[in-house]
């Protein structure tokens, strides 16, 4: 059964089917949807995941033997399929066939794909998999549905805009939901809960002085002390607010223990950089750091992301902008 995107709340309400399949070229809508049917699952006893990412060194036969295989606890199981490629090929299609005649209660099969051509959408596979479950397409997002999807992620964080507001932001964005969320994000950062107003979306949105927060990470990851002092000065001089650089700081920190713990569970670097919107400028530099610092490091970063939020919260003493320049010598 074929679905929306803001249906997908209301299906899981009414209980859980056994095949969900997400496909789309929207990398934020496709990873958060399918962070609330794990949830759901998770809620429902489903306490097991077996993730398989299908790459050029991926056997179908693998699906079959981990859809029998059962725990020591014999516990329900989420078999969590990554397709980036969309399509199954030939043998991929026979197996999910062959797991369609013959699902097992205990397992839930979520297939997360990248976008699926026109003709997949008639082929047996596909047809096996709709007619058992659940599948959502996603799409890019413009015009009045953008700023709908606007208006929903600033109420999520207790926010709101005026329609000027919703579409300034919408303008700038340009379609892009990750980078329409951490918009909201340093909004929110920045001005807490409440009614957003056109100067205030004017100042974070479109203050050029952001581009320099996004300067000092890759001064950060690239190892220039120098630059960072220099950076973190300017930043200071022009008023730039504490909690920017300070989400800034500890986005990447987070990032990056996300993809060394992906890459620690097997998953091959190149999808994980696809997975985490690492592009091929900011490959080089991004394994660099994941070779110098350890996990422990990157933990050692959020406590200090912790006592700069206290700092600036006024809840311990000390200067939140030096606590700031520890944390970024700490990534070199």
């Amino acid at each position: 059964m074929r679905i929306k995107p803001g249906q997908l709340n209301a299906e899981l309400k009414k209980g859980l089917k056994p095949i969900y399949v997400i496909t789309g070229d929207e990398p934020l809508q496709l990873g958060e949807m399918a962070d609330t049917i794990r949830k759901a699952a998770r809620l429902a006893g489903y306490d097991n995941r077996e993730v398989i990412t299908v790459d050029a060194d991926f056997e179908w036969h693998q699906l079959a033997f981990i859809a029998d295989a059962m725990s020591i606890f014999a516990d329900k199981k989420v078999i969590d399929l990554r397709l980036p490629s969309g399509t199954p090929g030939i043998d991929g299609a026979k197996a999910l066939i062959a797991y369609c005649e013959r699902l097992q209660e205990d397992n839930l099969l979520l297939i997360t794909a990248g976008k699926l051509a026109s003709a997949s959408l008639k082929t047996r596979w596909f047809e096996a998999l709709d007619k058992r479950g659940i599948v959502i397409q996603v799409w890019p997002l413009d015009g009045q549905d953008l700023v709908n999807w606007l208006q929903q992620r600033l109420q999520q964080r207790g926010l709101s805009a005026d329609t000027d507001g919703l579409r300034l932001l919408a303008s700038r964005v340009e379609g892009n939901l990750l980078a329409a969320a951490q918009e909201i994000e340093k909004l929110y950062v920045l001005y807490g809960a409440g009614r957003l107003s056109l100067q205030q979306i004017l100042a974070v949105v479109a203050d050029n002085s952001r581009y320099d927060v996004f300067k000092l990470i890759d001064s950060v990851l690239s190892d220039k002390e120098d630059r960072i002092v220099k950076i973190l000065l300017g930043l200071r001089g022009e008023g730039v607010a504490a909690p920017i650089v300070l989400w800034a700081l500890t986005r990447e920190a987070r990032s990056l223990i996300k993809i060394k713990w992906a890459i620690a569970g097997g998953q091959s670097r190149d999808l994980v950089y696809k997975n985490n919107q690492v592009w091929d400028k900011r490959k080089q530099l991004i394994s660099h750091v994941l070779n110098r610092l350890s996990d422990k490091e990157l933990t050692g970063i959020l406590v200090l992301g912790a006592k700069a939020d206290r700092q600036i919260k006024g809840q311990q003493s000390g200067d939140a902008w030096e606590t700031l320049r520890e944390i970024c010598l700490r990534f070199t």
